[in-house]
């Protein structure tokens, strides 16, 4: 099969079919919301799971409705009549579809099957920039197949995808870069706030999929520029205002393993897969980035990381924000979310290349064997996941944030913007000593709620948390003195002030609570809990 988009057809004709193919589709009201009022909750749910039967129920009995062929075409990979598809792609037709590499048929008569070459499902998701709604062409899953991933396969939206396009910063920018761009799903995104978008990847299958994509979706007006090559090689010398990249981050033994059917367990899988040993492709993304940054340049990744035995996982990548840029050191906040034991870390992956232990005991527990093998000599007891978002300093400026915590609770997405306000918040405070603080005024953020807990009958809460809503949720346990602060902080009165009526309140020293409130208050800013009055 070849991808949609490799280059069979002259331009002019293939952009006409594309721009008739993206019409047909919205004709259609093939979108995420037209899909899932045909299947219903249920079956759309099922679907999630990679299970198809509710779906195929339901789509029986949706006779004409262009949703159901096209479905049943390219979500559950079942063949339909010709003469249904011509219904459904009303202008493009099947002969078109085959033409663009989207289908393969049996014939050309009206019952002929045909069959899905490629996956092409509607997308929908929200930005830092809003909603999207567009169309994404990848390669047929297992569910389709019936069989194992192919080591070229090109992987549509999965979960990772939409966790980097959610937590993007979105403000307007003149030159992203999407590093390792696949699908092309995050290149997409960012054609919507930059003037310029470059689009890299190892894989000339993946290219393939991205340039047909960024067509489909974007037309001649927003296309991307895509170019071949690992890692920063295809940008070597240039600057971006922005870097986001979902990388081959898994960690896979790559020696001892013994026998192809071993080797095909471990996996070898060019999306998920970067060729490294251990988490030396996160490191040297982390460490190399810098160099394609321009001044005041974020770079925005998603990344695994080993927990060593012996060496706190913070200190280790906190290394790596200092080692960037040959030692000049990028801000830098590291945000891990999730954490899996060596044992969990093995099965996943082997899952995900779609061996188990019901259909291959031996292969399966061989590839177990090697992971931990793997882990074991490098003492590694867990791995880290998370977002990963690096600076680079204007000229002539130092590092300034280091930050590297664990936050696996649940976050209001899309992220992006509470992550773009942290960092304007951070320099906000950069640029304010304790005296400057004190003269601010500060507001309370509209999603800020306060939480007391008292004893049954007792006058005074025992707890007072202050809570978040938006972004990462977070809850501060509050003194009284500071929950007062807060509850205080209208714009009217400068931080000093403040500090000052309730150290009068409390009857206590106001430099003694000025010493206890301003780093809280410096917290709260930089977390989003306070902001400056305009």
């Amino acid at each position: 099969m070849t991808p949609p988009g490799a280059g069979e057809l002259p331009g002019a004709d293939g952009a006409r079919l594309v721009a008739t193919l993206r019409a047909d589709l919205d004709a259609a009201s093939y979108t995420v919301d037209g899909v899932g009022d045909l299947l219903g909750d249920l079956a759309s749910a099922a679907l999630h799971r990679d299970q198809a039967v509710p779906a195929r129920r339901v789509l029986a009995g949706a006779g004409a409705d262009p949703r159901a062929a096209l479905a049943s075409l390219f979500l559950l990979g079942d063949g339909v009549p010709r003469a249904a598809l011509d219904r459904a792609l009303p202008r493009l037709g099947a002969a078109g579809a085959e033409r663009l590499g989207l289908v393969t048929a049996a014939g050309r008569g009206d019952d002929d099957t045909v069959r899905a070459a490629v996956d092409l499902r509607p997308y929908a998701a929200a930005d830092a920039g809003g909603d999207v709604s567009w169309w994404l062409s990848s390669d047929l899953g297992e569910l389709v197949t019936g069989g194992r991933l192919g080591t070229d396969h090109v992987l549509g939206a999965g979960g990772a995808s939409t966790t980097l396009a959610q937590v993007t910063m979105r403000s307007p920018v003149g030159r992203v870069l999407d590093l390792g761009t696949g699908c092309g799903i995050q290149a997409l995104h960012a054609s919507r706030h930059a003037r310029y978008v470059v689009g890299t990847d190892i894989s000339a299958r993946a290219l393939d999929f991205a340039r047909f994509n960024s067509a489909l979706n974007l037309g001649d007006a927003g296309a991307v520029e895509l170019r071949s090559g690992s890692m920063l090689e295809p940008v070597a010398g240039e600057q971006f205002d922005l870097v986001v990249s979902n990388p081959p981050f898994v960690i896979t033994p790559h020696s001892g393993a013994p026998g192809r059917a071993v080797a095909d367990a471990l996996g070898d899988y060019e999306y998920r897969d970067g060729g490294r040993a251990g988490d030396d492709l996160v490191r040297d993304l982390v460490t190399g980035v810098g160099a394609v940054l321009a001044p005041g340049g974020v770079a925005q990744l998603l990344g695994n990381w080993e927990h060593r035995r012996g060496e706190p996982w913070t200190e280790r990548v906190g290394a790596w924000l200092d080692d960037a840029l040959d030692g000049a050191g990028l801000d830098g906040w590291v945000i891990q979310r999730e954490l899996l034991d060596v044992a969990e870390y093995a099965e996943t992956w082997i899952r995900d290349g779609g061996t188990t232990p019901e259909r291959d005991a031996a292969a399966w527990a061989a590839a177990y064997g090697a992971w931990l093998d793997d882990f074991a000599a490098r003492d590694v007891e867990a791995v880290g996941f998370g977002i990963i978002t690096l600076r680079r300093p204007l000229d002539g400026h130092r590092p300034s944030l280091r930050r590297l915590e664990e936050h696996a609770g649940p976050v209001r997405q899309p992220l992006g913007a509470h992550l773009a306000a942290s960092l304007a918040a951070h320099d906000w405070l950069e640029a304010r000593d304790d005296a400057a603080l004190a003269a601010a005024r500060l507001v309370v953020a509209d999603d800020v709620t306060e939480e007391r807990y008292l004893t049954p009958g007792a006058a005074d809460p025992n707890v007072i948390v202050v809570r978040q809503g938006d972004g990462l949720g977070r809850g501060v346990h509050a003194s009284t003195a500071l929950a007062a602060f807060v509850g205080v902080c209208d714009g009217e009165l400068t931080v000093g002030q403040i500090v000052g009526a309730i150290a009068g309140l409390f009857d206590v020293s106001a430099v003694d609570l000025g010493a206890e409130l301003l780093p809280a208050a410096r917290n709260l800013v930089r977390d989003g809990f306070l902001r400056p009055a305009t």
